[in-house]
């Protein structure tokens, strides 16, 4: 009988790769059909090419980089091992997939517009937003499995907060009991320790700490309150990657079209999907994502809200602008004298 892991290896290897191969030919696939309605003819030679190409493109790649790399990670574990703060899978998919999907993405809307000799023809397709949809959805996919191929897919796995809390918990009570056992034996060495939440004056301790939240033992309220790591994996995915979605519904709008707000709002767009490739827990990425998503998107956003008017949210301009602040000045400012003095609100 095959293992679980067998079949969790496979589904999660097949999902990856449609995840890889899907978006090129979707996007490929609708640049040919709109180039195939210039010729304004009943041969499809033109169209069949394209396909054709768009097909040989996926084998290529797929034989000559995604399967070799694949292997080379699954077989080499002390190689895969040596990859520190970037992941190789994504970093294929945005350059292999993502790249050329963009670049045939414009492509054909550059074909809409030049298609008609009087009035340029700008889409009017209801689904016209699917094929960008499911470029991004691809990616987050394959994010997702990334980060849940170290989770059981079976059984109950609690959430990173909840064993923080307990750790922090078990140290605490370790630390006040090594106190009260040294007090009895000799009292100074307990006033060297080290200073934890538990020597905290209850004062200071009530300044810091905040809010108490509730916890339920028992009843509808616990089965209520349980949190799985595994559930919210797929829910801070998509958060991550609502406000790259939301500039590429932009790129949908026909006004950005007919101005040719297309090709800064792509290339910014594709730039802050970068990200993508770091790993969830790299140091670097809070600085990343001010660098590549939420700075350039002050600047596209601006341009796009002075020159066409509010087609892209204000709220979205207001999120990059203090995501950008919060990070310089609590990162950076903070180390200055007029802004390090330590202080504590009375509520």
């Amino acid at each position: 009988m095959v293992s679980g892991r067998i079949i969790k290896l496979v589904f999660f290897e097949l999902l990856e790769f449609a995840a890889f191969s899907v978006p090129t030919l979707v996007m490929m696939e609708k640049f040919a059909h709109e180039y195939q309605k210039t010729k304004n003819g009943v041969e499809r030679t033109h169209y069949w090419l394209i396909v054709s190409c768009s097909i040989a493109y996926v084998a290529a790649v797929s034989l000559l980089i995604w399967v070799p790399i694949k292997v080379i990670l699954f077989k080499k574990r002390h190689l895969y091992k040596k990859i520190v703060g970037w992941r190789p899978v994504l970093m294929m998919c945005v350059v292999l997939t993502t790249l050329p999907s963009f670049s045939f993405s414009i492509a054909a809307t550059e074909v809409q517009k030049n298609g008609s000799v009087s009035v340029p023809v700008l889409p009017t397709d209801p689904t016209c937003d699917l094929p960008v949809s499911l470029i991004l959805l691809s990616l987050i996919v394959v994010d997702i499995v990334e980060r849940l191929r170290i989770y059981p897919l079976r059984g109950r796995q609690e959430s990173y907060e909840d064993k923080n809390i307990y750790i922090t918990t078990l140290q605490q009570i370790k630390t006040v009991t090594e106190q009260v056992g040294r007090g009895d034996e000799n009292p100074a060495p307990a006033q060297a320790a080290k200073p934890t939440m538990m020597s905290v004056p209850p004062t200071n301790m009530g300044a810091l700490v905040g809010p108490i939240d509730p916890s339920f033992d028992s009843g509808i309220q616990r089965t209520m309150s349980h949190r799985d790591v595994r559930a919210e994996l797929f829910l801070r995915s998509f958060l991550t990657w609502s406000d790259t979605i939301e500039m590429m519904r932009v790129a949908g709008l026909p006004r950005v079209y007919q101005s040719g707000w297309v090709y800064p709002v792509y290339i910014f767009s594709f730039i802050s999907l970068l990200r993508m490739v770091f790993t969830p827990k790299n140091p670097l990425l809070s600085f990343l994502g001010v660098l590549l998503q939420d700075f350039p998107f002050i600047i596209l956003r601006l341009s796009l809200i002075t020159t066409l008017g509010t087609i892209t949210p204000v709220l979205g301009l207001c999120k990059n602008i203090l995501v950008t602040f919060s990070y310089i000045y609590f990162n950076h400012l903070t180390k200055f004298r007029p802004f390090s003095a330590f202080e504590t609100s009375p509520f």
